[in-house]
Parts: structure tokens; sequence; C-alpha cells
């Protein structure tokens, strides 16, 4: 689905402009409790769908606002200024959606996305498991058997297997995209598993030392039967590559919020000091600025469908300025770092900051990737 008339700002605006003024107030009054308790996990998703955010980047005629990949991920960079477990399931939602709009499955992407959009279900990558498989890290963890054919179903297809880490699998309801071995010499298929199957179990939430309102946890599959309906795609191989470039991009939204939050944050404590952390903060800042002019400019001209180390590359780079920016932000706020009366959500960005490496596919694992890519010298 393509649109040449977006109605919304070019991805260059002040991130602010992508949340009004309500959301900004809730984000910030509840940031604490999503990473801490979870207290507010299934108001999350609602709440963002009111603001219109899944919308950006969706194409009109399927009901979005228009756009393209780079609106989602400021949209998501806007987001995690203020909460990264909200911009962790705010991600795994839009990614989602995305897999919706390059899916041949048209029946499928018509049943799920108005309920995506309103935020009535939630939506849930399921795919660091696929992502890792494209890039020969591991094998599929779920698989598939051809079910005995009947009038009602002819074609479809018993699933067995788990994924051990799920974001968004909210509560209320929850539909996951997951990549699965297929019987025989058949290609690995992407299917759409949704919480009303029977034989698919939800954990309860994992035990994390944060990112506790993101609604994760891990997905168990017990015969789960499906059929052509809930096929995404046939051929994982080729499906796979075409989706990477959105999931990653939008994942990348993560790193730039937090960064410059912190970046934000530490520039207001070193103003008028006779400090050298001023101009590293200035330095962070320009690096970071120029790396999301190349992040956007490769989604506008789609070139990271065919050059994936690049995005690889700055994958890595945006979660390396996100790790500068939070140790500024400590150095600039000194010692009162460790007082808890002085918390202004430092150590919160701490935190959350130690997660940005490990998101899947990790840097250890781009990293690897990138070294396949690269021709050993003789």
């Amino acid at each position: 689905m393509t649109d040449t008339a977006p109605r919304i700002a070019p991805p260059s605006v002040n991130p602010f402009d992508f949340i009004d003024e309500g959301l900004r107030q809730w984000l910030s009054e509840h940031a604490e409790s999503l990473h801490h308790q979870g207290l507010d996990s299934e108001h999350l998703i609602p709440r963002l769908a009111q603001a219109g955010l899944f919308a950006h980047g969706v194409p009109l005629q399927a009901g979005g606002l228009g756009g393209d990949a780079r609106h989602a991920t400021m949209a998501i960079a806007a987001v995690a200024e203020h909460s990264l477990a909200a911009a962790f399931a705010f991600w795994g939602q839009r990614a989602f959606i995305e897999y919706l709009l390059h899916s041949p499955n048209e029946t499928l992407a018509a049943r799920w996305l108005p309920l995506l959009l309103s935020g009535e279900h939630a939506g849930a990558t399921g795919l660091s498991n696929a992502m890792k498989f494209l890039g020969g890290i591991e094998s599929l963890q779920i698989h598939a058997e051809i079910a005995p054919a009947s009038a009602a179903d002819p074609d479809g297809w018993h699933l067995q297997g788990k994924l051990a880490w799920v974001t968004n699998l909210r509560k209320a309801g929850f539909i996951a995209a997951a990549a699965v071995a297929n019987s025989g010499d058949q290609p690995p298929m992407v299917i759409a598993v949704h919480s009303d199957m029977p034989g698919l179990i939800r954990s309860a939430d994992l035990d994390l030392i944060g990112l506790r309102g993101s609604n994760t946890a891990a997905l168990s599959l017990q015969e789960v039967h499906v059929s052509q309906a809930d096929l995404l795609h046939e051929d994982a191989r080729v499906y796979l590559p075409t989706i990477r470039p959105a999931f990653l991009a939008m994942q990348c939204g993560m790193s730039i919020g937090l960064a410059r939050a912190s970046l934000r944050r530490a520039q207001q404590l070193a103003a008028g000091r006779h400090s050298t952390t001023a101009s590293k903060i200035t330095a962070v800042q320009q690096a970071l600025a120029a790396s999301v002019t190349q992040l956007l400019e490769g989604v506008q001209q789609q070139r990271f469908r065919e050059q994936a180390p690049a995005l690889f590359r700055l994958r890595i780079v945006l979660a390396e300025l996100t790790q500068q920016a939070v140790g500024l932000e400590l150095q600039a706020k000194g010692g009162s770092a460790y007082l808890q009366e002085q918390q202004d959500g430092f150590a919160r960005r701490w935190t959350e900051a130690a997660f940005i490496p490990i998101i899947t596919p990790s840097l250890t694992q781009l990293q690897a990737e990138l070294q396949r890519h690269t021709p050993s010298s003789a």
C-alpha cells in the first residue's frame, strides 16, 4: 500500500508535535509506574490509540494518517522521551500493523487493522526469533504440522513450540506474529496467532527489572490450529527482508527518544557551569542529529532493503549514543543522582538505557551479522 499525500508534518519536526499535551502529561505521570510496577499496562495501548499515534505512517486508505515508517519512528521517539516502557509497547503495536500492511492477506489486514489502530486489541511482533533465524543465529522455535483436512478447513496446520519473550501481550486481547518451520520441504511461514485460540498459552509477565508495563511474557503453543486465513506470508525468507527495515527503523525510535531526553536534562543541569560536560553534550547532540538524518533518509529512499548493513550500523550507533547520553546526564547530575529525594527520572532512564543494547536483534547479534557481510581480508 502506498500513499502520496501524507497529512502529517514531516519527520524532521519537533518530536513533541506527535503527542498532545494531554498524552504528554499522562506519560509523565505514569512513567515510573509503567517502568517499576506495570500498574498501568492495560491502559497504555488504548491511551496511545486515543492520541492517534498508531495511525502515523499508515496509508489513508488503510485508516491511517498517511506518511511512512519515518513518521512512525519519530512518533515512537516522542513517546520514548517520556517512557521507554510505553515506547516499547508502541513499537510492538506499530510493528504488527506494518506486518499487515505488507501482507498479501488483505482479508486478515482488513479484519485486524481497525482493531489495532483503535487500541481495542494489542499487536505483538513475536518475530525476535525470526529475525535471528534470518541472520542464521538460531533455528525457528515453532513448528507446523499439516492438520487433517476437513470440509470446513481443508488446508490448516497445527502449531507447536514456544516464544520465550514477546512484548505487548495485553491481557485484554492480543494478536502476535510468529515465524513457523513448515513440514517437509516447504518454506517457513509467518502466521498470526491471537489470544482466543485454543492451545495458545500466555505466561505471567516476565519478572523484569524495568519496563514492567510493557506486557512482556512468553507464549506457548500446544497444538494451536491455524488456517490460510491466519497466514501473514507463505514464505518467511521473502517476507522478513521486506518488513525488517521498518522493524529496525521504528526500533531505533526508542534509542532516539531516550537519548534526547537524557541530553536535554544534562544540558539543563550543565547550563551556566564552567565544565567540559557542556561541550560533550553538544557533540553527542550533533552526532545524534546526524544519525537521525541518515536513518530517515534511508527509510525515505527505501535503500535499507538492499543495504541492510547500513541500517545495522545505525542501530548500533544510536544505541551507543544513548549510553553516552545517560552517562553525560549522570556526570551533569553528580552525586545527587544517588539521592532518592532528588530523582527526576534519571534512575529510570539509566535502567532503560541498559535495555537498549539487548533488544532483539541485540548489538552483539548485529555486530556478528556485520562480520558475516564483511569479506575477510586475504
